[in-house]
Parts: structure tokens; C-alpha cells; sequence
């Protein structure tokens, strides 16, 4: 009988639990306005917006709640990007928070300080004069602050990710779940849509980042 009362649970929960959810859309005025005023877009971007795309995706946040993300991302990895994430979502991968690089002044380490997950952002990779593939909306941090950048001197600069160091999932808990280490699921689902990770990287380590390659 506690066996059938189990199934009938299950069943409930997963009658009950959200569908994934997106919507991949042009730039509409609201938005372009938004990313100008916000300082993640200007003219002189090495993309424009005609080639960008907004998307409104389901993920699961650090308290198991399904919510409604923003991204924006280069259209040629749109549909790449929404078929990742219902992956992710249907595998319970546990995202912090997923806003618009603008609602953070277009600033990378305010974004990342809130531990938000965020693609499209018209920078220079960090101490270059070289644009970052975030600038071509072909690059994804995902849970910065569980994901840390590492330098080649071992430079970690947000102090809330010093504890994340060692890649090793010793505990159930969100914050270790959103922590991406070698041979994770995660990587391997990003990988299956021509994605590479930043983890693997040799002389640095960007545990964050995902980006476009093909």
C-alpha cells in the first residue's frame, strides 16, 4: 500500500510540476532601449541587433521554483541555447538568477557579484583590446560565483567564490549542484550543441563559461 501511495505522489508531483517554457524574439524598441540605456549595446558593437535575439526561458532557481529568465544571444545559437536549457530544467540544474546584463550598468563584475547568469555583453575580453564572444552573443556564464574565473596567477577576484576553488561535488545543496566540474552532465549537454567550456581551458580557468565555436 506505501509502495502505491509512493507512485501516486510521484505521479502527482509530476503532473503538477511546470512545463518548460520559452519565446525567441527579435530586438523590439523596449529592449534595444533598455540594453542601450543599461551600457551592454552600443553602435559600435562587433554585432547589431538585427542579429541578436531575446529569449524568455523556464529555469529551476536555488529553492527548486520554476522561474522565467532573460537572455540574449546571437541568432545563429538561439534555438541551440533553448534546447540546452530545457535539458538543464528537465535534469533540475539549479541557476541562481538569469537577468539582462543592463540591469547591472552593462557591468560584468556586478553581474557576476549577483551571481547572475547572463550571455549578450558588448565588452573586451578582460585586460585586451579584443571583443569577447559575449560581445557576439556566442558566450554564456552560467552561476558565476559557484563557476569562478581563475587567472594564471590563481587570482580569484570575488571573494564569495574563494570556497569554490576545488571542484568537487561533496554535498547536495544547490550551491554545490550549480557547480560545473570535469565531466559534469552540464558540459556534456553543451557540448552535444557545439559549445565548448571554458573549464577546460590551460592557463586559465573560466568554470562560468560556455561559448559557440562552430
Amino acid at each position: 500500500m506505501k509502495k502505491i501511495i509512493a507512485v501516486v505522489l510521484v505521479l502527482s508531483s509530476l503532473i503538477l510540476a511546470e512545463e518548460y517554457r520559452y519565446n525567441i524574439s527579435k530586438i523590439q524598441p523596449e529592449i534595444l532601449e533598455r540594453i542601450i540605456n543599461g551600457n551592454s549595446y552600443r553602435d559600435n558593437c562587433p554585432v547589431k541587433e538585427v542579429d541578436l535575439r531575446y529569449i524568455e526561458l523556464s529555469y529551476i532557481d536555488f529553492n527548486g521554483k520554476s522561474q522565467i529568465g532573460e537572455l540574449i544571444v546571437h541568432y545563429k545559437v538561439a534555438y541551440s541555447i533553448v534546447k540546452i536549457f530545457r535539458e538543464l530544467y528537465n535534469m533540475g540544474y539549479p541557476i541562481r538568477k538569469m537577468s539582462l546584463v543592463s540591469d547591472f550598468d552593462g557591468s560584468d563584475f556586478a553581474s557576476i557579484e549577483a551571481d547572475n547568469t547572463s550571455a549578450f555583453n558588448c565588452r573586451n575580453i578582460a585586460g585586451t583590446n579584443r571583443w569577447s564572444n559575449h560581445a557576439y552573443g556566442k558566450a554564456i556564464d552560467i552561476n558565476p560565483i559557484e563557476n569562478p574565473y581563475i587567472s594564471r596567477s590563481g587570482k580569484i577576484s570575488h571573494k564569495k567564490s574563494l570556497k569554490y576553488r576545488k571542484r568537487n561535488h561533496t554535498n547536495n545543496t544547490p550551491a554545490n549542484r550549480a557547480m560545473i566540474a570535469s565531466n559534469d552532465k552540464i558540459i556534456k549537454i553543451f557540448a552535444k550543441y557545439g559549445w565548448s567550456w571554458g573549464g577546460y581551458w590551460k592557463s586559465i580557468k573560466d568554470y562560468q563559461h560556455f561559448e559557440y565555436k562552430k
